[in-house]
């Protein structure tokens, strides 16, 4: 299965979990949940998961684990190229 690996921003305690636009180079990635033993992390690729449409076991965290910038990797499973269209579509966007 081919892998894609995502540089994220994750904002947690935001007002409601959304997925899109950018902080830099970086997918912005906003949770409601607080930055308390991992649980913000844990939502993050939660969401991304949910965003991209595949289940959380799909995401994986590579770095960042106390830190607002991650990088995850995300396995393809319907194809690199879709995915990769996917995420450049959430980059576009200011919410989802």
């Amino acid at each position: 299965m081919e892998v894609l690996r995502l540089a994220l921003r994750v904002r947690p305690g935001a007002s409601r979990t959304r997925v899109g636009g950018v902080h830099g180079d970086r997918l912005v990635v906003a949770v409601t949940s607080r930055p308390v033993d991992g649980q913000a992390t844990d939502a993050a690729m939660r969401a991304v998961a949910a965003a991209l449409g595949l289940r959380p076991r799909h995401v994986r965290l590579v770095s960042g684990p106390t830190s607002r910038d991650k990088v995850v990797e995300v396995d393809a499973p319907q194809g690199l190229d879709v995915l990769a269209a996917a995420v450049e579509a959430l980059r576009g966007t200011g919410d989802r």
